[in-house]
């Protein structure tokens, strides 16, 4: 069965909307019909054509392709009222949260194709964000609504989303305990928080995919793989606010009671032109991550290019990690490896960031074996590397190999921006720093523009 959305009353329009406007028809009712047709078929495809469909929220079911032709903007109406609290997890705590613009659940067999824009209207968001960074506590019924199906969200870990207003924004597209999964030639924008969100996936495949938010704009990751398994992204194109392409399985111990590891990810092919990271493990590493390939990807413009960012508390075992074949230009550094990562911490829990060997316990996180070979970077603005363990638990089995990396030396970055760090010193030099690792091998690897090439603490 194809449907086209006109068929149930769609009307689309040539203006852009905002959280008051009225000079727009809402096509939700359309949307939610459609999909009802298609799903009491058993599937089929949803067809929109050329012009902008404004809408709430989309629901998929088991069996559906949404085909958006060239020409064709889905801009999702940005009234949190519209976006119903749905299970799903949210910086890596299973809690309730908004509705993402496109959401499933549970589903199989769903497909997002064509050469269309899925378009978040960000911008509404992100001033509302700004406002509800005053707040103390939720305040409109949507975030109290949302609080009182969260009890105890005020001690969840976070990244800084928004955790503690509940103003628990919706990603663009997510895919929640799907299987079979698709998404091709489309283009995110402007999402509200995280722009393509996978939780507990299996057989995901996203190629030929443009994601782009302003680089100002808050909690934006371009891809989020959380808890995920058998996954290939191939030929994406990334532009973002936050992180590029993001692994992650979990935080602290909800993330360790759901135990659900990412693992099994092919990335290759990639652009990252801006972003905290080009690829990026964390800080969401509970279940542990495993097994993944980079290659053949250029990270242009990104503050790090391969990224693994944890801590204590956070919990999860990375390991088997293959980079290989990368191109990075004017990073702030291009591999990152932070094990004191400061983000979200609250700034009051300092055994999280001691110099001192802690006990090792279920929460201690552990980075090993990862190789990384045939890596170009050039005009590094911070260090050509930085690499830090834990007293406890120090990076192991880390390889280099075959690779140059350069650095501007004019650069009046320091070297502290590497990475986003808590209870370390500050270097004054923008040499490869390695504290609190095992016997790293670092073989026909050339350094150029600091004066010492490694710095080992």
């Amino acid at each position: 069965m194809i449907k086209d959305i006109q068929e149930f009353g769609a009307v689309s329009s040539d203006q852009k909307c905002g959280l008051h406007s009225s000079a727009y028809r809402d096509n939700s009712a359309a949307f939610s019909l459609a999909v009802e047709a298609l799903k009491k078929n058993g599937g089929g495809t949803l067809r929109a054509g050329r012009g902008i469909w404004h809408t709430g929220p989309i629901q998929l079911f088991s069996n559906i392709t949404l085909e958006l032709e060239e020409g064709c903007v889905l801009s999702f109406i940005p009234d949190p009222e519209k976006y119903k609290p749905v299970l799903t997890r949210w910086e890596g705590v299973v809690c309730y949260a908004m509705q993402s613009c496109i959401f499933a659940d549970g589903e199989t067999n769903i497909t997002i194709k064509g050469h269309g824009v899925i378009d978040g209207t960000g911008e509404v968001w992100w001033n509302l964000l700004k406002e509800k960074k005053k707040q103390s506590g939720p305040v409109d019924e949507y975030e109290k609504r949302l609080a009182s199906l969260n009890p105890g969200y005020e001690k969840h870990p976070g990244g800084g989303g928004g955790r503690n207003t509940q103003f628990l924004r919706p990603s663009l597209v997510q895919f929640h305990s799907c299987t079979n999964v698709t998404l091709e030639g489309v283009t995110l924008q402007n999402s509200p928080f995280w722009t393509l969100h996978p939780v507990f996936c299996k057989n995901l495949a996203v190629r030929n995919v443009a994601i782009t938010n302003p680089s100002t704009a808050p909690n934006t990751d371009g891809m989020d793989i959380d808890s995920c398994e058998d996954v290939i992204i191939d030929s994406c194109r990334i532009s973002v606010g936050d992180d590029g392409i993001a692994v992650k399985s979990g935080s602290g111990d909800d993330g360790i009671k759901v135990n659900r590891m990412s693992k099994n990810i092919l990335i290759k092919g990639c652009l990252v032109t801006s972003g905290h990271g080009g690829v990026v493990f964390g800080s969401e590493t509970a279940a542990g991550i495993s097994h993944v390939k980079v290659e053949d990807c250029r990270f242009e413009g990104t503050d790090r290019g391969i990224r693994i960012k944890t801590r204590r508390k956070r919990g999860g075992d990375v390991h088997h990690l293959e980079f290989r074949n990368l191109v990075m230009e004017n990073n702030l550094c291009p591999i990152a490896v932070n094990m004191y990562y400061r983000c979200g911490s609250k700034g009051t829990e300092e055994e999280l960031f001691s110099l001192q060997a802690l006990p090792v316990e279920s929460s201690t996180p552990s980075v090993h074996d990862i190789y990384i070979e045939n890596i170009t970077s050039k005009g590094s603005r911070a260090s050509a590397g930085f690499i830090a363990g834990l007293p406890e638990m120090p990076v192991k089995n880390l390889v280099i190999k075959n690779s140059y990396f350069s650095t501007d030396e004019r650069s009046t970055v320091s070297p502290s921006e590497s990475d986003m760090y808590a209870g370390l010193s500050d270097s004054v030099n923008k040499s490869f720093r390695i504290l609190y690792a095992e016997n790293p091998v670092f073989e026909d690897v050339v350094i150029e523009g600091p004066e010492k090439d490694f710095i080992f603490e």
